[in-house]
């Protein structure tokens, strides 16, 4: 290279092998977690349409990009006798997807014990249902608690996560434990059980971003809060300012979330050809 001292070749030459490493970031998990229950809503009303939109934009979150099926947890639809609930797999039908093994708008559907030893890697995302409202089971909860370890290294080599409304009202576990709601991630352990009808609730700018309209959150009711976000973004709140739903894209551990990894790659690219350009004008100018 005419005009180029030794050093800044060998500069340039460092900067071109530590570029592919630089320019990408660590996969990013995206997990959307509500008080919604729009798996009920979605064929029970009154707002079908709204509860379709919620379970459609949630999925195109979680699943950011990936169109591998998701896994949707359900073990069987015992809920159902406790009454105000309904099987949480024809709200997913309802919202335009279906069983299969294919990518697109499919699902594969597990029981607690197959849960167990699933591979996640596998999946877009796990569908989890609603307890109050949906089929999620105690056993189910605690099949998921008893992974959250598992979740956790799932959502950080990019997996996606979508969670609805969680109170405790559901079939006890077979064991007799009591699984906490929510307690697959570790660090969201503020979820308050509330129903509520959904009026006036509002959307934050990132709920906004995410596709929804005021008309998806609103005409039906929910069935938790969240006191806390855990390093999570608010999607949207009740009528009080309390938040409904929380959603975030990046890395997870047991104590909290952490922001999109930024690759570096520009910045120290930028100060390698700069340096080299310094270089080169001093080898010219000598």
């Amino acid at each position: 290279m005419r005009g180029v001292s030794v050093p800044a070749k060998f500069l340039l030459a460092a900067s071109l092998t530590f570029l592919p490493v630089l320019c990408f970031g660590d996969p990013v998990g995206s997990v959307f977690v509500s008080g919604h229950d729009p798996d009920f809503h979605s064929t029970q009303g009154p707002n079908t349409l709204g509860a379709e939109h919620l379970i459609q934009d949630a999925l195109t979150f979680a699943r950011n990009g990936n169109t591998a099926p998701f896994l949707f947890l359900e073990s069987n639809t015992d809920n159902n006798a406790l009454g105000d609930h309904v099987d949480s797999e024809a709200g997913l039908i309802a919202s335009g997807f279906s069983a299969g093994i294919t990518p697109g708008s499919h699902y594969v559907k597990v029981n607690a014990t197959q849960f167990a030893t699933a591979n996640l890697s596998l999946y877009s995302a796990i569908f989890i249902p609603s307890d109050h409202g949906g089929s999620l089971t105690g056993d189910d909860l605690e099949a998921l608690d008893g992974r959250a370890a598992d979740i956790l290294s799932y959502l950080n080599g990019g997996g996606g996560l979508v969670a609805w409304a969680e109170d405790g009202f559901h079939t006890p576990t077979t064991d007799k434990s009591t699984p906490a709601v929510f307690g697959f991630l570790p660090f969201l352990v503020t979820s308050t059980a509330l129903t509520e009808a959904e009026n006036a609730n509002t959307l934050s700018p990132f709920g906004t971003s995410l596709g929804l309209l005021s008309t998806d959150i609103n005409g039906n009711f929910s069935h938790n809060l969240f006191t806390a976000t855990g390093g999570m973004t608010p999607i949207d709140f009740d009528s009080g300012k309390q938040i409904l739903s929380l959603g975030f894209r990046g890395q997870f551990s047991v104590t909290g979330v952490g922001g999109v990894p930024e690759p570096g790659s520009f910045v120290l690219l930028a100060t390698a050809l700069g340096s080299l350009l310094f270089a080169g004008r001093l080898q010219r100018k000598a």
